[in-house]
């Protein structure tokens, strides 16, 4: 009697899930899997989200427990633990960790190891939960599009936990170029018409993608109707093969593609996929330019969802509440031991002491100090977070910036993103201009290139709208910084500090940059590098 009741409820998943199947989503037996996978996630995630309330709850105490289970040296109290271990500082080369390792994606692995503890997969877990409440659409199965590429790897995507999500095969992520992987992912996106999520590892990845589409159209839907990859892309034969097998001939969608390119690329998004729901980026840091770019023109109306916020390769928090516009990520206690030295006006005397997670101060900012399993202890990481409000006895932060990305050549110690906002000022008076993309650097990096004169910035701009600029154009960018940072107006008039100089570069120069740098994290404003420096140097146009 049990087995006939089972082989009947067995059966009706299998109907349903044929039925429920979407064109092009796959075999009725990958829907099935995503169904059981999201029954089974949706309880983890009620577990995940209990567990984490309560450690918030009691913020100090989950922090004790942290420092006693191991994150970092044990010790039998925080305050013992601090003076144990003197303040360290993270090296600011600009490399990127390697990504947290991640038990095998499959189903039954997936079912053991859903109430774990660690922090990527509670993350994780927790984001599918939160995405599901906010666009009830958002899961469906292959209904996200993934764009993603690091040099020798693939990289963890947002869901992991639910592999069939996506509409693209992780190892598309491991192509050989940064511009062959965002060509398939695109491609493979562009099949499926009912996508719901655009993700992305970095915005500057999604900007790229669709610029490739405004390029390459023509391309795609030839590579759409044929239902093939044009030879032309170089990728390994093992990877091509297995791409072509997930391509099918489909003249209509080809056909689809070339319409809407011909009428123009605003909103092209939502008019290729007209059930897009949202954007899922990390945290958009120093790619906001790319974000405010693509809602102009691209990605009109799309809202921009940021679930996760990390540091020196440390998944620190979550964003709970996608519908807001500014993300605050929530600082999980158990996932590492936090402290935070208070930014000090300049001339403070001596160093601040830290201060533990329980007793930041609301519109406070701070520069992280964390121990965590990564292998730091202790570590001033260069993060500086304002405190936007708390969740029980937790803080919500939002990153401010970077303080290797601060120019500075006499200790004026101008921040990037401010030294961004004078940038916009000065863009806002040449006429017709926009800016796409921009580097900095300071002469010294630059040797003997940069002329005998005083210590000075170079700025490097890719501008629409405009060829050239005149001497006093140039100069309205070292105005507005004169303007805005008195330290730095009371060096020029000393000469101590010789003028800005400001250079264009080719149309797609900054593209082509990313392609060759091949980072992974957000490409750095004040770059720090020979090698990126000489590539940007080698396309300036004036």
């Amino acid at each position: 009697m049990l087995l006939a009741v089972g082989l009947a409820v067995g059966l009706a998943l299998l109907l349903w899930a044929r039925r429920r199947c979407p064109r092009g989503a796959g075999s009725w037996g990958l829907v099935l899997r995503h169904w059981l996978a999201r029954r089974w996630l949706a309880r983890a995630a009620g577990w995940q989200r209990r567990r984490l309330e309560q450690a918030c709850k009691d913020g100090p105490r989950s922090q004790e427990l942290l420092l006693l289970e191991g994150a970092g040296t044990p010790a039998p109290d925080a305050a013992t633990f601090r003076e144990r271990h003197p303040l360290t500082r993270h090296s600011a080369d600009g490399t990127e960790p390697p990504p947290s390792p991640r038990p095998p994606l499959g189903l039954w692995a997936l079912l053991r190891s859903c109430c774990a503890a660690s922090s990527p997969l509670q993350g994780s877990v927790l984001y599918l939960d939160v995405l599901a409440r906010a666009y009830p659409e958002a899961l469906s199965p292959r209904g996200t599009a993934r764009f993603s590429w690091a040099r020798g790897c693939s990289l963890p995507a947002a869901a992991w936990p639910l592999p069939s999500l996506y509409c693209a095969p992780e190892a598309v992520g491991a192509a050989p170029s940064r511009a062959a992987a965002l060509y398939v992912q695109l491609l493979l996106a562009l099949q499926e018409r009912a996508l719901r999520v655009l993700e992305a590892g970095l915005l500057s990845e999604l900007y790229d993608a669709l610029a490739t589409l405004r390029a390459s159209w023509e391309g795609l839907a030839q590579d759409l109707a044929s239902g093939g990859l044009s030879p032309h892309l170089e990728l390994p034969q093992g990877l091509r093969h297995q791409l072509e097998g997930l391509l099918a001939p489909d003249a209509a969608r080809a056909a689809e593609l070339r319409a809407e390119c011909a009428r123009g690329w605003d909103v092209i998004a939502r008019r290729l996929w007209p059930r897009l729901q949202v954007v899922v980026v990390a945290e958009p840091g120093s790619e906001q330019l790319y974000w405010e770019a693509l809602q102009e023109s691209a990605c009109q109306g799309l809202p921009l969802y940021s679930p996760f916020y990390s540091a020196a390769g440390v998944l620190l928090g979550l964003n709970l509440w996608p519908e807001q516009p500014e993300p605050h990520y929530l600082l999980c206690p158990g996932w590492a031991f936090c402290e935070f030295l208070p930014v000090e006006p300049p001339g403070a005397e001596g160093p601040p002491d830290t201060v533990p997670l329980a007793d930041v101060r609301e519109g406070q900012e701070y520069e992280l100090v964390l121990t965590a399993q990564a292998g730091l202890s202790r570590c001033r990481v260069g993060e500086v977070l304002t405190v936007a409000g708390f969740h029980y006895r937790c803080p919500l932060v939002g990153p401010v910036r970077r303080l290797s990305q601060t120019l500075s050549v006499r200790g004026e110690g101008v921040p990037e993103d401010r030294f961004y906002r004078s940038l916009r000022r000065a863009v806002a008076m040449w006429p017709g201009a926009r800016l796409v993309d921009y580097v900095c650097a300071e002469s010294s990096l630059m040797g003997a290139s940069s002329g005998a004169c005083a210590p000075h910035y170079q700025v490097f701009v890719e501008l629409q709208g405009v060829r050239d600029l005149s001497e006093a154009q140039r100069y309205k960018l070292d105005q507005c910084l004169q303007e805005d940072f008195p330290v730095y107006k009371s060096f020029r008039l000393k000469g101590s500090i010789g003028p800005l100089r400001l250079h264009l570069v080719a149309a797609g120069a900054f593209r082509e940059l990313r392609d060759a740098v091949g980072t992974r994290g957000p490409m750095a404003r004040v770059l720090r590098d020979h090698r990126p420096l000489h590539f940007i140097q080698s396309r300036v146009l004036s």
